[in-house]
């Protein structure tokens, strides 16, 4: 029975020391396997949302403990636990210190853990065990890892949906087996998804490669159409030259003719007057009884200076001719048909001409100081009078100097010295020229009687709100036509006749435009303002916003720093050149019927930040010119492509640097575009990066002007 004994003790420590030797690297192995499980847990978990699990202690693996002598001594997992009593019988003899657990024998100094986390050892045949006793963690999260009895510090977050995944019940082998399986899938997912991804951005290389080399073919086809486009338009302005240089060599050719044929007929005229002079002293003398009637006619025939009239036939019986010889007119003088033209002349005082068939007298550019009475008695059916740039002065002119002039329409007396307008002028006159002159004011009665007058024009005097009398335009009940140019305004004058339909104020120092201003004028058509020093808050917004007729307004060269509010709403032309505008507020054009058509904004500040879609609101269906040149736009302004009436667009002279494919040509539009000209030369822009689809919309090439650009 020794034998049998001994025998089976021997195997059983051999197992134990094989037991001993594979444990640790078997240990080993499995930390590495429960590490890389708990990473996955951790990286599925993120992605789950979990319900709140009910906490469940992490069961314990065995563990390498180390002992005095850094032996590593195997932790052998109990069947029983430490206080379960152990069988009655003995397999194997007990020999003295050695301990016997759950029917094995323990060595003394044999070490093992009946439970997770308590470590017992054999010490002279006594079970001592412990607890093992965790370190204090000052993390505010800490998670207990499988296998292990004490906590680590936790990375989740809090309330992190993934540090559910810790109190969440281990999983079992199956789930584990699923989760690995699921995750290779995943990976598997994930690689095909690089492949698909790769093979799709080769393509798209691909395709990037394939849009360059055909963008480089149009772009050379573009650049070879635009050499042709620059040879047909070099020979159109060579021909277009030689047009008008042959137009030119025309006009001097007929000019040349014309002074030719007019001295001609000068020499003739005064052939004819020496032969008759001969033919005159050939002539007996006159009888007696005729000799009165004769002289009489002389005298008349010496008044009027007619020496185109043809001599009058020598009636049968008649010893002479009634026709009488006609002085010649003032040096410098001539007359074509009904027209005394004695222009630059020389003349000190105007000629006494007598010549019922005279309508109209050019005395312009004399040295005329004086229209005395009687000055067109020889003239009664004169229709128009030039007197200007002559030295007239107010007193030299006699108040009955027109008296006689029952036709005259026409009456210029620009450029000379008059300080007020003459008086008892004809009331048949329809125009009337006073500019240039040194008018100091404008009395009650400085017009009256001129109801038919429908021009007047007292540019470049003294004139203000201060010396004009209210009244003073009261009676010209048909005037249309008014330029107040070169005054001295600073308000809209008052007492502007109903009917004006065109006023001119520019080169005033007109500062604001009350309410009151154009109140009475509901029929102005046209007012220019230009060169004066208003500004948008000093315009009133009734002051013309209701009228219906008034189309077309000029406001260039003065203070405006954007677009004014309140606009006529039958404003159909708005001119702002040479203003400070730096924006178009949005809606600003939104009141106008039928619609502004030309908005002229050259020489202003704007830039791209300064307009928008909202900016042309309710003006895109009717614009038809628009000058945005000499500003500092940086790119072609939104909305271009929205305007379906659009003839003229003007961006040259700005810092354009590109034009975008569909900044011109909408893509949602195939229709061609109404542009006749587009101006976009003196900018930055590299002509061979346009798009080749920028332009498709536009009918003929010769409308788009590029050339030339600035250097950048």
């Amino acid at each position: 029975m020794r034998t049998p004994l001994i025998c089976l003790f021997l195997i059983i420590n051999l197992c134990i020391c094989c037991g001993q030797d594979e444990q640790p690297s078997n240990s080993k192995a499995q930390r590495r396997r429960m590490q890389n499980r708990r990473r996955k847990i951790k990286l599925s978990a993120r992605n789950e949302h979990l319900i709140e699990p009910t906490p469940i202690p992490v069961p314990a693996s065995n563990f390498p403990i180390y002992n005095n002598d850094d032996a590593v001594v195997h932790i052998l997992k109990a069947v029983l636990g430490v206080n379960e009593q152990a069988p009655s019988y003995n397999i194997l003899p007990v020999k003295k210190g050695h301990c016997t657990v759950n029917g094995m024998v323990m060595y003394d100094k044999a070490v093992w853990s009946p439970k997770p986390c308590i470590t017992c050892m054999c010490s002279n045949g006594k079970e001592i065990c412990d607890e093992t006793i965790c370190a204090p963690l000052t993390c505010p999260v800490t998670v207990t890892l499988e296998g292990e009895c004490c906590p680590v510090c936790s990375e989740i977050v809090p309330n992190d949906p993934s540090e559910e995944v810790l109190k969440k019940s281990p999983r079992t082998q199956e789930e584990m087996d699923e989760l690995l399986r699921s995750e290779e899938e995943e990976t598997e997912e994930e690689n095909e998804r690089k492949r698909d991804k790769e093979n799709k951005a080769k393509k798209k290389k691909e395709e990037r490669r394939r849009q360059k080399e055909e963008q480089k073919r149009l772009k050379l086809e573009a650049e070879e159409a635009e050499r042709q486009l620059v040879l047909v338009r070099r020979k159109a302005y060579e021909e277009e030259e030689l047009r008008i240089e042959e137009e030119e060599n025309r006009k001097r050719e007929e000019e040349r003719k014309r002074k030719e044929e007019e001295d001609r007929r000068e020499e003739e005229v005064n052939r004819l007057a020496r032969e008759k002079k001969e033919r005159e002293k050939e002539e007996f003398e006159p009888e007696d009884e005729d000799e009165d009637e004769d002289e009489d006619d002389d005298e008349d025939d010496i008044l009027r200076g007619d020496v185109f009239r043809a001599p009058q036939r020598r009636f049968p019986g008649s010893r002479r001719p009634t026709q009488t010889h006609h002085p010649a007119l003032p040096p410098g003088c001539f007359i074509s048909e009904i027209t005394v033209s004695c222009s630059n002349a020389k003349l000190t005082r105007i000629p006494p001409i007598s010549d019922p068939d005279i309508k109209s007298l050019d005395l312009l550019g004399n040295f005329i100081t004086s229209v005395p009475n009687g000055a067109f008695n020889g003239m009664p059916n004169l229709e128009r009078i030039d007197l200007s740039k002559n030295n007239i002065t107010s007193a030299e002119i006699d108040t009955r100097a027109f008296k006689s002039l029952k036709n005259l329409k026409r009456m210029y007396l620009d450029g000379n010295l008059l300080v007020h307008i003459p008086s008892e002028l004809p009331s048949t006159l329809e125009e009337l020229k006073l500019n240039e002159n040194n008018l100091a004011g404008i009395e009650e009665n400085s017009f009256k009687g001129l109801k038919d007058l429908v021009t007047l024009e007292l540019e470049g005097n003294q004139l203000s709100e201060a010396n004009i009398d209210p009244l003073a335009f009261k009676p010209l009940q048909s005037l249309t036509y008014m330029r107040l140019a070169k005054n001295k305004f600073r308000t809209i004058p008052q007492g502007l006749p109903p009917s004006i339909e065109e006023l001119y104020l520019e080169n005033n120092e007109i500062e604001e435009i009350s309410e009151i201003a154009f109140n009475h004028t509901t029929n102005l058509n046209t007012v220019v303002l230009r060169y004066n020093k208003l500004e948008e808050t000093s315009i009133a917004p009734l002051s013309w916003m209701l009228h219906e007729n008034l189309e077309s307004l000029d406001l260039s060269y003065n203070n405006f720093y954007h677009v004014p509010s309140y606009l006529p709403k039958s404003l159909l032309h708005l001119v702002l050149i040479g203003n400070h505008i730096e924006r178009i507020p949005g809606y600003v054009f939104a009141h106008l019927k039928p619609g502004l058509e030309y908005l002229y904004l050259s020489h202003n500040k704007l830039d791209n930040d300064g307009m928008d879609p909202v900016s042309f609101h309710g003006a895109y269906h009717s614009l038809r010119e628009i000058f945005l040149d000499y500003n500092q736009l940086t790119s072609v302004p939104v909305g271009m492509e929205d305007m379906k009436d659009l003839h003229i667009l003007r961006l040259n002279n700005n810092k354009i640097r590109s034009v975008s494919p569909h900044c011109i040509c909408s893509a949602e539009d195939e229709r061609d575009s109404s542009i006749e000209y587009l101006h976009l030369e003196n900018n930055y822009i590299n002509t061979r990066e346009i798009s080749p689809y920028a332009f498709s919309c536009i009918r003929s090439y010769s409308s788009v002007i590029l050339k030339p650009q600035k250097i950048k």
